[in-house]
């Protein structure tokens, strides 16, 4: 890779004594793996550097799909997520690693992820809204094209008092029995615009995020979540981010 990249480390782990193993999300080349040698070790510039939320500028080199990387510089101190925004964070980091496949470039998703942590960062109100943007924005990147704004039975805009059932692959059909996958006409708009002016359409851009996302993620559950479930007081799990 020639020059300079913008990027965040998603997830890294110990690969030796002195090295470290690390996911980056990059502006360019969406998620790439790099081995950083000597990292860990007690004079290392990098050591500090390399940890999610801190905003770098990454060389790397190598053909493999395990690139070497060269050179990692922060662009500023980490962004400063404090308490339940930490799991939320580590959450869309987790998210990226999971559905992204490595070397697809995703421009506009970094930019999505920029203004999600800083939101997070930011620390005003409930991390959620912020979330939600962030997932519906990742399915859209992912080409998952969900029209709802019509029903996809009549091809009728949809009308906020009437009642939508889900159907993957297909969209939102008029229907008359409420359930989990059912959504309202308001709701499906809240979802179109990104915008949830209340707890109401926020629940329901969970439900369908959720719904969403799992056959991109299989069975297997996310390690954030866990996380969250068993560090957080069980007091503050109104505002989860899962």
């Amino acid at each position: 890779m020639e020059g300079w990249q913008r990027a965040f480390v998603l997830h890294g782990r110990p690969w030796s004594e002195t090295s470290l193993l690390l996911d980056l999300f990059t502006e360019h080349d969406g998620r790439v793996r790099v081995l950083a040698k000597g990292a860990r070790a007690k004079r290392s510039s990098l050591k500090g550097a390399l940890q999610p939320f801190t905003p770098l500028l990454v060389r790397w080199s190598g053909r493999g799909e395990v690139k070497t990387l060269r050179s990692a510089e922060p662009v500023s101190l980490a962004l400063p997520l404090t308490g339940i925004a930490i799991y939320c964070g580590l959450y869309v980091n987790e998210l990226l690693s999971r559905v992204l496949e490595q070397e697809i470039a995703f421009a506009e998703l970094f930019f999505d992820y920029l203004h999600c942590v800083q939101a997070l960062a930011a620390g005003e109100g409930s991390p959620e809204p912020a979330l939600r943007r962030f997932e519906l924005a990742l399915l859209g990147h992912l080409g998952y094209g969900v029209d709802f704004l019509h029903c996809a039975g009549s091809g009728e805009p949809v009308a906020e008092a009437m009642t939508y059932s889900y159907r993957e692959e297909r969209g939102f059909i008029a229907s008359m029995v409420q359930g989990h996958r059912t959504f309202t006409g308001a709701e499906l708009k809240a979802l179109a615009s990104r915008h949830f002016p209340d707890p109401q359409t926020l629940k329901a851009a969970k439900r369908f995020t959720r719904m969403a996302l799992k056959p991109y993620l299989g069975g297997k559950p996310l390690k954030s979540q866990e996380l969250f479930r068993q560090f957080v007081p069980k007091k503050t799990s109104t505002a989860s981010r899962d």
